[in-house]
């Protein structure tokens, strides 16, 4: 098919991304390295394979150039917008799985709405009751505890990137408060006295401490009163973490994740690793206080990594939004790499892209802000930002 005889542009509508998918012999499905791109993609790409028309899927970092040689004759980006694209899926009040998983049941008859709700988890942006009600439908059912992926209750609080507490991160401390709790480790063996028992302990140690903001309280309940799930994770909110992670760590394995195989185990693994790296990022950085923005820098040789491509900076930067700065914008530095967050729904975007042209870097909008790479010193880009903020 001819990208001539159809209309060029970006659009939302789950309509035309279908009708686009249904004339076309192959697609090309480009993702953004997040758990809603991620589980967007996963959902369309399901839908692509049970009508018989071949895909290619990928995900790419926010800064990173999409344009890329490809025998497709249809390219869907899914949360971002190329000029090379034939179609996009861009953010706004719908997550991108749950248009993806619209745009799927008019292409084959039926979505995923269990791995689009994991998804919209992930998501700024609310998913609506018919998404809710179709996971449900679908065997996820909420109950009292707390969102963990695994069903071993220390190692799911440890790694978890839906709060940023005084045990994440550490399994010794997470084991301790399990002990002090007197609730078992199997996820299995919790009574729903010990699961409403859990969910208080989170809620409470991770606004307790001195440095956590206002914002944490609210944004710790995302945690809590999970969809519990036969598969392939104890949670649909621990399944979005979980694709959250690996989609940033491990893009290969997201994408091989969201297709549905087997990949669990090595999709945990990644999850884990990036946990570790996140809360430990957050720990160990230098902070200053500006008008309006709250900056955390971080060196490389601080983080325990060699590379400073194992930085999660974008998980970083949203932890440090919603749980530890006083302003609305939170910006994360490290060697070359930045991201920045803003809690009070303004777009970072165009933001980020000065601050990175005025130090010959390049940048991306991602789910909850926008992400830059730059060859300069942290304090070049840190004086960027504040100057176009």
């Amino acid at each position: 098919m001819s990208t001539a005889d159809r209309p060029a542009g970006p659009t939302t509508a789950a309509s035309d991304v279908a009708a686009a998918c249904r004339d076309a012999d192959f697609v090309r499905l480009v993702a953004t390295a997040d758990g809603d791109a991620l589980a967007a993609t996963g959902v369309l790409a399901r839908a692509l394979d049970a009508t018989d028309r071949p895909f290619q899927a990928s995900v790419v970092a926010p800064a990173a150039d999409t344009t890329r040689e490809t025998e497709a004759d249809l390219t869907v980006t899914i949360g971002h917008a190329t000029a090379t694209a034939d179609r996009s899926i861009e953010r706004g009040a719908t997550p991108l799985s749950e248009i993806a998983n619209a745009a799927a049941r008019e292409l084959a008859g039926t979505g995923d709405p269990v791995l689009a709700l994991a998804g919209a988890t992930t998501a700024p942006a609310t998913p609506s009751g018919d998404l809710l009600e179709g996971a449900t439908e679908a065997g996820a059912v909420q109950q009292p505890g707390v969102a963990i992926p695994t069903g071993n209750v220390a190692d799911g609080l440890a790694h978890s990137t839906l709060v940023h507490a005084p045990f994440s991160g550490d399994a010794d401390r997470t084991d301790e408060v399990l002990r002090e709790l007197g609730v078992p480790e199997s996820a299995d063996e919790l009574g729903a006295d010990d699961r409403r028992r859990l969910a208080s302990t989170v809620a409470i140690r991770t606004v307790k401490p001195e440095s956590a903001t206002a914002r944490g309280a609210e944004r710790v309940e995302r945690a809590l009163r999970p969809h519990a799930l036969d598969g392939p994770f104890a949670t649909v909110e621990g399944y979005g973490d979980v694709l959250d992670a690996v989609a940033r760590e491990q893009p290969g394995t997201g994408v091989a994740l969201a297709l549905g195989h087997d990949t669990r185990e090595a999709a945990l693994s990644a999850w884990r690793t990036h946990g570790d790296r996140a809360h430990r990022a957050l720990r160990s950085a230098t902070t200053g206080r500006y008008d309006g923005l709250f900056v955390a820098r971080g060196g490389v040789e601080d983080l325990g990594v060699s590379d400073v491509r194992d930085v999660p900076v974008g998980t970083v930067a949203r932890l440090l939004g919603d749980f530890r700065s006083p302003e609305p914008v939170a910006l994360f530095v490290t060697d070359g790499r930045a991201a920045a967050t803003a809690t009070d729904g303004r777009d970072l975007a165009t933001t980020m892209e000065a601050a990175a042209a005025a130090v010959d870097g390049r940048a991306g909008a991602t789910s909850h802000g926008a992400q830059a790479t730059f060859e300069t010193d942290t304090s070049d880009l840190i004086m960027a930002f504040r100057e176009a903020l």
